[in-house]
């Protein structure tokens, strides 16, 4: 049976977050040991993305049984493009919930750990968001119950959040070395020509402390 993965898409997504996900499954998929099978979901049949082009995921998330998936990835997006409307609402949530009740890896990318802190997921636990000076979102973040900390990844047990599009790909190798192996993600890596970040990215904050 192979691996599955359901990507989960609120309306206004960022093209870039969902992407690393879609390619770095989509390439271990091909080329790993196993198969891996990535479906995307959203509350509606029909998403805008954040810069505006129309994606049709592959099902509405009220018909697929989420207890036949082995992790859960959800991108951020942008508040001016509807994100949060659909990010925070409770069908939404429960799909985070259920996942994390069962104990499954869950994986976000930049806001989208607002959702997770909004599903009662990261209370007490490590994690992180994209945040700028002034710390509205780290304000929100820590107003979930979460220990922010400001690292480009930050995983705490089954969770992972992170700080911005350009850690999608990170995050996507970070789910796929629990799926599979270190093994695979380093051949995955090397196909697909990913250079491997340094100890700098990792530990560097957005917000230089002053």
């Amino acid at each position: 049976m192979p691996k599955r993965v359901l990507l989960l898409l609120a309306e206004g997504f960022e093209p870039l977050e969902a992407a690393g996900f879609t390619d770095v499954l989509g390439w271990a998929n091909i080329d790993g040991d196993e198969p891996i099978e990535l479906v995307s979901a959203g509350l509606r049949p029909c998403l805008r993305a954040t810069f505006g082009f129309s994606v049709m995921p592959d099902a509405l998330v009220s018909d697929l049984d989420l207890d036949s998936f082995d992790a859960l990835a959800v991108p951020g997006g942008f508040a001016g493009a509807g994100f949060y409307e659909d990010a925070l609402s409770e069908p939404f949530l429960d799909v985070i919930r259920h996942f994390e009740a069962r104990g499954t890896m869950v994986a976000s990318v930049c806001v989208a750990s607002l959702a997770l802190g909004a599903a009662e997921v990261l209370h007490g636990r490590r994690a992180t968001t994209y945040h700028q000076v002034g710390g509205q979102r780290k304000a929100q973040l820590e107003g979930y119950g979460a220990r922010l900390i400001d690292e480009a990844i930050v995983i705490d047990g089954r969770l992972i959040t992170s700080t911005g599009p350009g850690t999608g790909i990170e995050v996507a190798f970070a789910l796929l070395r629990d799926l599979t192996s270190n093994a695979v993600v380093d051949r995955i890596r090397a196909l697909m020509r990913v250079p491997r970040p340094d100890a700098t990215w990792q530990i560097a904050p957005q917000v230089p402390v002053a």
